[in-house]
C-alpha cells in the first residue's frame, strides 16, 4: 500500500512538473514577437505634374521591430487604383517597383528579390507611378495597395500597406461663400483629399490663412485629423477575436461597433477587459435604470469616434477610421503656427456638435451655435475646415 501511495505521489509530482514546464514553454512562446516587419511610413512627391502627364515617386519604409530575429521581405506587389469624377477611358497608368538599396539588384520586371531585414533595421521600397492621358484634371486621388509577404519565425504572412495620394488640389483662392449665423459668419473651406502624407499646419497655411483675420476661429473635423495621423485601418488588417465577434450583434445596425472589425478596432485601443466591463455595466444600466450611453462613457474616448466602413468619403469609405490622437496638442500647434484659435470637432446633420479639443480662447457655446447646421456637410463636399468669424469681428 505504501509503495502504491509513494508511486502515486511521484507520478503526481512528475505530472505537476511537466504541466508547469508546459505552462512556462507556452508563456515563453506567447511573449515572442514573431514577424514584426511592417511598412510604417511613406513619403511621396510629384516629379512631373503636367496636364496630360503625372509622374510620382513613392518611398515606403519597412522596419524590422523584433529584438533579435531576422525577418525576410520576400514579395512586394503594388496595385494602383485611380479615383476620378469622370471616366478613366484614355488614361493609362504604370507602376515601377525599385529597391532603394544598392545591395538589392534593380530590375525592370517589377520582381522583388527576397531580402533579409536584420533586427531594428529597415528596407526602403521605391515606387514610380506614371499616369498619362487626357482629362487628368478629373482625377481625385491614387490608391496604392502594396501587397507584401514576410517570412520569419512566425511563418509566412501576407500583409497590405495602403497609401492614398491626392491628385487634385483646389485653388486656395476659391472658396464657398460666407454663411451668416446669429452670432458668427462661417466659411466652409475646400481642400484636396487629405492623406497620411499631410499635416494640419501645412493644410491651414495652404487653404486657410489667405482668408483669415485676427479673431477668427478655425475648426477642422476629427476624421481628417485622424487620417493625417495615419490612424485608419483596412478591415483586412483587423482580425476580430472571440469578444468582438459576439458583442457586435448587440449594437444598433447603424453603429460603427455593429461589425466584428469595427468593435475589434475599439478593443485594440481600449483593451478587451475594459470593453467587456463597459458592455456588462452598460447593459445593466440600460435594462434596470433605463440609462442609455453608459457603455460609451466607460469604453474609452474612441468608442464614440470610430467610423466604420462607409463612414467617410472615398477611398476612405473602405477603411475604419478612428478618432485623432492627442487632439489637444494638435489645436495648440495650429494656434502657435497660425495665431488663430482652433478646435477639432465632430459635427453631424442631426444638430449635434462635439468639441474634442479647443484652444483656450474658444467659446464652446459659440462653436455649438455656429456649427449647428453642419456647414461642412456630411457627404462628399470635401470641406473639412470651417472658418468662424464672430459677429463683433466682421
Amino acid at each position: 500500500m505504501n509503495i502504491l501511495m509513494g508511486l502515486g505521489l511521484a507520478i503526481a509530482i512528475l505530472g505537476g512538473l511537466i504541466f508547469l514546464l508546459w505552462l512556462l514553454f507556452e508563456w515563453q512562446y506567447s511573449t515572442r514577437q514573431g514577424n514584426l516587419l511592417e511598412f510604417d511610413s511613406s513619403n511621396w512627391q510629384f516629379i512631373t505634374y503636367e496636364p496630360e502627364h503625372y509622374q510620382l515617386e513613392l518611398l515606403l519604409t519597412a522596419t524590422n521591430r523584433t529584438r533579435n530575429l531576422d525577418v525576410f521581405l520576400v514579395e512586394v506587389n503594388p496595385v494602383l487604383s485611380l479615383l476620378s469624377s469622370d471616366s478613366l477611358d484614355g488614361i493609362n497608368s504604370q507602376v515601377q517597383l525599385r529597391s532603394h538599396h544598392t545591395d538589392i539588384p534593380s530590375r525592370n520586371d517589377n520582381y522583388w528579390e527576397s531580402y533579409i531585414v536584420s533586427p531594428n533595421r529597415n528596407v526602403v521600397v521605391n515606387l514610380k507611378i506614371d499616369i498619362n492621358g487626357k482629362n487628368l484634371e478629373e482625377l481625385k486621388s491614387a490608391w496604392v495597395r502594396v501587397h507584401y509577404t514576410i517570412y520569419g519565425p512566425a511563418g509566412r504572412e501576407q500583409k497590405t500597406k495602403h497609401c492614398i495620394i491626392p491628385l487634385k488640389f483646389p485653388d486656395a483662392e476659391q472658396r464657398e461663400r460666407w454663411r451668416p449665423t446669429p452670432d458668427a459668419d462661417v466659411l466652409p473651406i475646400r481642400t484636396h483629399i487629405l492623406s497620411a502624407g499631410d499635416n494640419a499646419i501645412e493644410v491651414m497655411q495652404r487653404y486657410v490663412m489667405s482668408h483669415a483675420q485676427a479673431g477668427d476661429i478655425v475648426t477642422i473635423a476629427e476624421t481628417p485629423i485622424a487620417i493625417m495621423q495615419g490612424n485608419f485601418y483596412h478591415p483586412s488588417d483587423i482580425h476580430p477575436k472571440w469578444l468582438a465577434k459576439r458583442l457586435c450583434y448587440y449594437f444598433k445596425s447603424a453603429s460603427s461597433l455593429a461589425t466584428a472589425c469595427g468593435l475589434q478596432s475599439l478593443i485594440n485601443e481600449s483593451g478587451a477587459w475594459r470593453v467587456g466591463f463597459a458592455f456588462v455595466v452598460g447593459a445593466l444600466a440600460k435594462a434596470f435604470l433605463r440609462t442609455p450611453g453608459v457603455f460609451y462613457m466607460l469604453a474609452g474616448e474612441q468608442a464614440r469616434l470610430i467610423d466604420d466602413v462607409t463612414g467617410t468619403l472615398p477611398p476612405y469609405d473602405q477603411f475604419i477610421v478612428l478618432g485623432p490622437k492627442n487632439p489637444q496638442s494638435v489645436v495648440d500647434e495650429i494656434k502657435t503656427a497660425t495665431g488663430l484659435e482652433a478646435a477639432i470637432v465632430d459635427v453631424n446633420d442631426l444638430r449635434r456638435v462635439k468639441v474634442l479639443a479647443a484652444t483656450s480662447g474658444v467659446s464652446k457655446k459659440l462653436l455649438n451655435q455656429a456649427l449647428l447646421m453642419n456647414p461642412a456637410g456630411n457627404a462628399a463636399e470635401q470641406t473639412p475646415i470651417v472658418l468662424i468669424r464672430p459677429n463683433n469681428q466682421v
